[in-house]
């Protein structure tokens, strides 16, 4: 099956306008198997409430089964149970959670999605992709910033992107590469098959549910089509200087050496997302000056500092190398930074009982993670901030245990001798 795969993406990369005539086909028992390995049989459970374990208790007979509704057209998606997790905001992300059945079904559907995409979307885009991610969006951007022309900055995001994905677009994107009716028929049913809302089913009409594994290569698809391609093949060629963009999932940054092709770019950008029933989240969307040569210029037009910008958790903004010489920079962002701390802060509350020991060690754990994903170029100093702040917590945390021993801060500092907690390092380079 992996080297049909392997066929398949040969086949999209080195052909101008691939079409794929037969796909279903590839969705076997094999397959299937081999997706049902790799799905986490730890994650919560769908509507049906069945478990990986329960499911493989009789996997081949399912399995079976399952491929033959699938070939007679008789299978039918269940609906995916809608939860809702606590974004930095304060809003709440609905998230969906799909049987286990169609967890295999879409996996395996992914896998054949991926194969056709992979080799035809752009460089530019690093959301849910192999080998791509955050880090190296953020790298792709402070390289143009450091070494290109550009003076201003686009920086966009999507306001309810997942939720508003156009389904009759979506198959017409699809359609161009696709020409299995098979296939098609099986990403519309995923389509819609609708919520379960507090035990209420309610139709999806547009969107693609977020949490479900065939949900980041749909919307990857439609970025790919509304997006990426469009600035590639009409916003580089009309722009009369330097010019970049940088794509994950919703959020993207686009880079311009004049303010015209700026200006010309966010106007369209706008009417370019209602087109496919897109809206830009204004909150969040802006045209600033931003570069090596920012703040030089508005220091001459009688402005302040240039502005900053937030990209995937950080901040960019305009700092001074070694040379003195203007350098955009990162940290990161006051957002993410007080939502860490405030989870940090109430891990260690919820834990004070443990022994002071164990409680630095599994603190220790939370605080690598924190680093391998903060701790890049630029960013040492909010590290320490980080790490001073998480002292503190643990210091009050000890003091507060209710076992009739306090520390001082000398005697807490002994104590971290014995029990030292993690140090940030820089796990990322930017250059």
């Amino acid at each position: 099956m992996t080297t049909k795969l392997e066929r398949i993406a040969e086949i999209s990369a080195r052909t101008a306008k691939p079409v794929f005539t037969s796909l279903y086909h590839m969705i076997d028992a094999d397959l299937l198997k081999q997706c049902f390995n790799e799905i986490d049989g730890k994650k919560a459970v769908g509507i049906d409430e069945v478990t990986k374990e329960e499911y493989g208790e009789q996997l081949d007979s399912n399995v079976k089964d399952l491929v033959r509704r699938l070939k007679n057209k008789a299978y039918k998606p269940l609906p995916t149970k809608r939860v809702f997790i606590p974004k930095g905001n304060g809003k709440m992300r609905p998230l969906g959670i799909a049987s286990f059945e169609d967890k295999m079904v879409q996996l395996a559907l992914k896998k054949v999605l991926e194969a056709i995409y992979e080799p035809r979307f752009l460089n530019c885009m690093y959301g849910f992709r192999p080998n791509r991610g955050c880090h190296e969006a953020l790298r792709d951007v402070y390289q143009h910033l450091s070494r290109g022309k550009i003076n201003y900055i686009v920086d966009a995001d999507v306001k309810g992107f997942f939720d508003h994905i156009d389904h009759e677009w979506m198959m017409r994107f699809l359609e161009w590469h696709i020409k299995d009716p098979n296939i098609l028929w099986l990403i519309r049913k995923y389509l819609k098959a609708g919520v379960m809302v507090d035990g209420t089913f309610e139709d999806t009409e547009e969107g693609t549910i977020q949490g479900g594994n065939i949900s980041p290569t749909l919307a990857n698809v439609y970025m790919h089509n509304v997006l990426t391609l469009w600035f590639k093949l009409v916003v580089r060629k009309e722009a009369r200087g330097d010019c970049f963009l940088v794509n994950y999932a919703d959020d993207f940054v686009a880079g311009f050496q004049y303010k015209s092709d700026a200006e010309n770019y966010y106007s369209a950008l706008q009417v370019r997302m209602a087109k496919f029933n897109l809206e830009l989240e204004e909150s969040k969307s802006r045209l600033i000056e931003f570069g090596r040569y920012a703040e030089q210029n508005r220091k001459s037009r009688g402005l302040g500092k240039p502005e900053t910008f937030d990209f995937l958790g950080f901040t960019f903004f305009m700092g001074k190398s070694r040379k003195g010489f203007p350098c955009p920079m990162v940290k990161t962002s006051r957002k993410k930074f007080e939502k860490s701390l405030k989870s940090f802060k109430t891990w260690l509350y919820d834990n004070r009982n443990q022994p002071a020991g164990n409680l630095i060690q599994q603190l220790n754990v939370k605080l690598v993670g924190y680093y391998q994903y903060y701790s890049v170029t630029f960013n040492g100093f909010k590290m320490s901030a980080f790490l001073h702040r998480v002292q503190q917590f643990l210091h009050k945390v000890l003091n507060r245990r209710g076992c009739g021993r306090t520390y001082t801060w000398d005697g807490f500092i002994d104590l971290l001798k014995v029990f030292p907690l993690a140090k940030p390092k820089v796990y990322y380079a930017l250059y």
